[in-house]
């Protein structure tokens, strides 16, 4: 029997929620891309239930238990004294989220002799060392694609709220003010303007989707060219490295894994690369972009503003400078946990626990560490290295 160790984010402030503002989501079954959603053998919770906190369990208590299973799940993450680091010793599986990340340092995996499996309920594996978990036969592993819509649609709001200003002209409603110049002094079309990805994949396709249709010029860079057709539909302008194309846009959203060739990529050299008034959102990770370099960039006026709900380490510090500069948008890590992306990430978890536990394969769209090596989307996406460094100062 194997012991499950699951660090999810705590439950609400307010107590976990009797009901919910919506009775039920919509269903869907396939992605953009014609794959399937995940498919377990079956759920035991209710879609649109608030599953990535403690109390939901991700739905996987009776499903682990029923089979015998030693199932343990906490907030409790940092710290020689935390939950997780007592637990961790003997564990087989740790599930973690990228919102709320259990990190799985080097010093940690050499704790954990049996470990075997880590999975990620969510997209982005770079909380764990992957340089360690290879070198330790430990299979790393995350439901794909299962909240790039809901990121991509996150994006979208961000991008549309710093360039039209919306968040202080919200607030000057809040302090009962009516001063429509304060509000539009900041305020643009993002019609006409040239956006840019970083990274073509499955993200930074949805929102390059979504914003076509606002008539703007759209650019991207990526290690791997997207094919013809694609850039023909969506009139996309490839730039071979990220320095032509900072050059070139107005709005540059990160959608780029984080790896040792990424960490501080955004660094202030590069920000000065960009056009004065440029605006940055970043989904991707925190510790892609060289925090001190944005909070300059943003009291300069280098960059208009900064938006994402990615920081380093996470959970931020009550003083991460991010929280006071000027002109930003941040939020928590929550772009890929709404209720709708939890009944996806959930099933995937489920799915990936099944085949592990029956013996059988795991999509190899979920891999990202198998036998030692890089596998799956994992070689596709990702460098084998550790991008862990620092995360053991988080409180």
């Amino acid at each position: 029997m194997a012991k499950i160790i699951c660090v999810l984010y705590p439950d609400p402030i307010d107590s976990y929620p009797p009901n919910y503002a919506r009775e039920q989501i919509p269903k869907i079954e396939k992605y953009p891309d014609g794959s399937s959603v995940p498919t377990p053998s079956q759920i035991d919770f209710k879609p649109g239930e608030l599953l990535g906190c403690v109390s939901g369990e991700l739905g996987l208590r009776k499903f682990l238990e029923d089979k015998g299973h030693t199932f343990i799940v906490t907030s409790d993450k940092e710290g020689p004294d935390s939950v997780f680091e007592k637990e961790l010793a003997d564990a087989d599986i740790v599930i973690s989220q990228p919102f709320w990340p259990a990190y799985l340092t080097e010093e940690r995996i050499a704790k954990a002799k049996k470990l075997k499996l880590a999975i990620t309920a969510g997209i982005g594996s770079d909380h764990v060392d992957l340089q360690s978990a290879a070198k330790n036969d430990i299979t790393v592993a995350e439901v794909t694609y299962s909240n790039s819509i809901s990121v991509s649609e996150h994006v979208v709001m961000m991008v549309l709220s710093l360039v039209r200003n919306y968040i202080p002209s919200y607030e000057w409603v809040i302090k009962k003010g009516w001063n429509i110049a304060d509000c539009v002094e900041r305020s643009y079309d993002l019609e006409g303007m040239s956006v840019g990805t970083v990274a073509g994949g499955r993200i930074a396709q949805a929102v390059l989707k979504r914003l076509k249709p606002f008539d703007v010029k759209l650019h991207y860079t990526d290690r791997h060219r997207l094919p013809e057709k694609v850039e023909k539909e969506l009139g996309l302008t490839f730039h071979e490295n990220v320095e032509s194309l900072v050059a070139a846009c107005d709005i540059i959203s990160i959608h780029c894994p984080l790896t040792p060739e990424t960490e501080n990529l955004f660094n202030e050299k590069l920000i000065n690369k960009m056009k004065r008034g440029s605006y940055i959102i970043n989904t991707a990770r925190g510790k892609i972009c060289d925090k001190d370099a944005i909070v300059k960039a943003c009291e300069s006026g280098q960059l208009a503003a900064y938006a994402g709900d990615v920081w380093f380490p996470q959970p931020a510090p009550a003083d991460h400078p991010w929280r006071t500069m000027p002109h930003h948008g941040m939020t928590p890590h929550i772009s890929g946990t709404s209720l709708s992306a939890q009944a996806r990430y959930a099933a995937g978890t489920r799915e990936i626990l099944e085949c592990w536990l029956d013996g059988r394969p795991i999509r190899d769209e979920y891999l990202i560490v198998a036998n030692g090596d890089l596998a799956g989307v994992g070689k596709h996406s990702y460098t084998v290295g550790n991008t862990t460094g620092g995360s053991e100062g988080v409180k």
